[in-house]
């Protein structure tokens, strides 16, 4: 898990630095009218986080095999109005969420990493799997934003 969370602080790290020193212009910029600006792709990030911190800390306490729920992303970002936000108060939401991911994470050992979950599609996974997973999301949508 060290390279897991090696990976996230750099992701936060970088992530952090975009998002404070780009112009609010080029942020809430749309591409097109039906895609998210830069700033509405932070939300998602912050909704992902949100959901998967969850996920990561549920997973211990509810019976059997986790179940795992699916969010309408789009929907969030709409309801939550991540568009209308002050970013620098979204970057810092962002960054605190994934720091206690860290912190989650780096509290799990080998046996706790092996906990199942069931996905909506009814797939069998674990925590490890979650983990890499939102890891892999988040590094896409970084990226993302980055390279525009």
């Amino acid at each position: 898990m060290n390279c897991t969370v090696s990976r996230l602080n750099q992701l936060i790290s970088i992530g952090e630095d975009y998002f404070t020193k780009t112009d609010q212009q080029n942020l809430a910029a749309k591409p097109k009218p039906t895609q998210w600006s830069k700033k509405e792709t932070l939300g998602h990030l912050i909704d992902s986080a949100k959901y998967n911190l969850i996920r990561f800390t549920e997973i211990h306490i509810k019976p059997k095999t986790y179940q795992i729920i699916d969010y309408e992303v789009d929907d969030m970002v709409l309801i939550n109005d991540y568009q209308g936000a002050e970013t620098k108060d979204l970057t810092m939401l962002w960054v605190g969420l994934n720091r206690q991911i860290i912190h989650v994470i780096n509290q799990q050992t080998e046996k706790t990493l092996q906990i199942n979950a069931m996905l909506p599609n009814q797939k069998t996974t674990n925590l490890i799997s979650l983990i890499n997973d939102y890891l892999e999301h988040t590094e896409h949508q970084v990226k993302k934003v980055i390279n525009g």
